[in-house]
């Protein structure tokens, strides 16, 4: 079969949805008590959050079916990512679900397993059988647990803790914070926003004095913001050898002042529109939407002042939660599904190629494809998650999964590090990761793979500071995202699609080997 190119289903639940409606996400009591014994295994590192009994529900967390399938012929790629696509909107549908029938739950002990995670598991499975019949049916070997993927849990607020504040993993490289697999040291507070109820003005109180749920009720909560002032410097600098490859490049594409926008992923869901189920800003190529392929991006325009950069560098828009709404609020992929508030504009939008500290580079293929970072970083745990979070002025002290609250005069500061190793033959892979990744804590690639210039993206933003009073968080910002996702700052992530000039590229490569600075 062909690459899908279908356009996605409306969802039902999602109608049921205002943009400033205020959803009681923790509802009025409902009490799970005994959904932590089917938890599935991938979280079984960090269940201890889940353990008390009386947790409240607050979204619905499942297995990531598209990371599991690290192997898929090209041939039925197209159709698997339409398949995976669906997973997605079904999760979408019942988390809306899940936020608009509180009263039920309270009435029904059985309500949400019953009318929510059985049917949900249900339509799962015959997507799942769908996935593994197209598999073989081109010659391809299925993984034999994905029927284990089908179901899903109800889940707490809380997320695992990445330790943010204090020693992380990562390296500093031509001054930039190079993030490791997620662990880092926590200065901020737990995550608590269970419970939530509606306060009567337009937020939603958790019920515990922690927090609130955003304008659409699904996050941010006060839990989610620390001041970045009481986070200690964590930034690590990593030796460089005698082969380290010093120089740089800068791209300037500008900050999406064209207005670029949709809540497609092309690189996860091609031919589906609001594959993301969130908006994204565009810097770069300007053809990028869900039925774009690499002729499209070959021919089309672009905003980087080098025309031979015709890259697509884009990410989650950040918004903030301060009563206003934005032209998408009655859209899917915006204020359907909870990304409601006003869009921020970045003041800055570095994009940056820098080298390795053990070893030169060589050239990245053309139509290389990186996702860094993980869109469903909350449900699925940190170990993809990778964007940070600081402030200008404090960008030796960078977060994973807060959000910082910025001193007068300081700007809110987004920094992503990409993969920096190549398996010197894949454009992509089946799971989008397999064919990259990152060097080691010494800084050395592995496994075969080869240095490649590395993306670092730092995007600014002047951001009125949330205030925090008696728990509470008004004028609160946050990045677009899955609903269920409670828009967390650990899901924060970023894409990029190369498409320089074979002869650019190796301009790159000559100026980051040659330790010069370009741009």
């Amino acid at each position: 079969m062909g690459r899908n190119t279908r356009k996605r289903r409306t969802p039902l639940a999602t109608k049921a949805i205002a943009a400033s409606a205020a959803l009681a996400l923790g509802g009025g009591g409902l009490i799970w008590a005994n959904f932590y014994a089917s938890a599935h295994e991938d979280h079984s590192t960090w269940t201890d959050r889940t353990k008390a009994a009386g947790v409240q529900v607050a979204t619905i967390d499942c297995p990531d079916v598209g990371q599991q399938l690290s192997d898929v012929p090209d041939r039925a790629r197209g159709e698997v990512d339409g398949e995976l696509a669906t997973l997605d909107e079904q999760i979408t549908e019942a988390y809306q679900r899940l936020a608009t029938t509180r009263d039920a739950q309270t009435r029904d002990p059985n309500f949400v397993q019953n009318a929510i995670l059985q049917p949900l598991k249900d339509r799962r499975q015959a997507i799942i059988d769908r996935i593994q019949l197209e598999i073989d049916r081109v010659g391809g070997d299925a993984p034999e647990d994905l029927d284990g993927l089908s179901g899903c849990t109800a889940a707490p607020s809380e997320q695992p803790q990445t330790n943010d504040g204090q020693q992380d993993g990562g390296q500093q490289q031509d001054g930039d914070q190079q993030q490791d697999d997620g662990q880092q040291q926590d200065g901020g507070q737990d995550q608590n926003g269970d419970g939530q109820q509606d306060n009567g003005d337009g937020q939603q109180d958790n019920g515990n004095g922690n927090g609130n749920g955003g304008q659409a009720g699904n996050g941010p909560v006060a839990d989610d913001f620390v001041d970045i002032t009481t986070v200690q410097p964590n930034v690590q600098q990593v030796d460089r050898g005698r082969n380290a490859s010093t120089g740089s490049f800068t791209s300037k594409c500008g900050v999406n002042e064209n207005k670029k926008f949709n809540t497609d992923n092309v690189i996860v869901a091609p031919g589906v529109s609001n594959g993301a189920h969130h908006l994204h800003d565009y810097v770069g190529n300007q053809a990028n939407d869900a039925f774009a392929n690499n002729d499209t991006f070959a021919d089309a325009g672009t905003s980087c002042a080098n025309q031979g950069d015709k890259s697509s560098y884009y990410w989650p828009v950040l918004r903030v939660q301060d009563g206003s709404q934005d032209f998408d609020q009655n859209n899917d992929g915006g204020g359907k599904e909870g990304n409601v508030g006003r869009i921020l504009q970045a003041k800055q939008a570095q994009i940056k190629f820098v080298g390795s500290p053990k070893s030169k580079v060589v050239a990245m293929p053309k139509f290389l494809r990186i996702i860094t970072g993980d869109a469903k970083a909350f449900t699925n745990g940190p170990g993809n998650a990778n964007a940070s979070w600081s402030c200008t002025g404090f960008e030796d002290r960078q977060l994973k999964d807060k959000y910082p609250i910025c001193p007068d005069g300081s700007d809110v500061v987004r920094t992503f590090k990409f993969q920096s190793c190549w398996d010197g033959q894949n454009i992509d892979s089946a799971n989008h990761r397999t064919h990259v990744a990152f060097a080691d804590g010494d800084g050395r690639c592995q496994n075969g793979f080869q240095a490649i210039p590395q993306l670092v993206m730092r995007l600014v933003y002047d951001v009125e500071a949330p205030v925090i009073e008696n728990g509470q968080v008004q004028n609160a910002f946050a990045v677009d995202g899955f609903p269920e996702q409670l828009h967390k700052a650990i899901t924060d992530h970023d894409d990029f699609i190369n498409v320089f000039d074979e002869g650019l590229m190796n301009q790159v490569v000559r100026c980051i080997n040659s330790g010069a600075r370009c741009r």
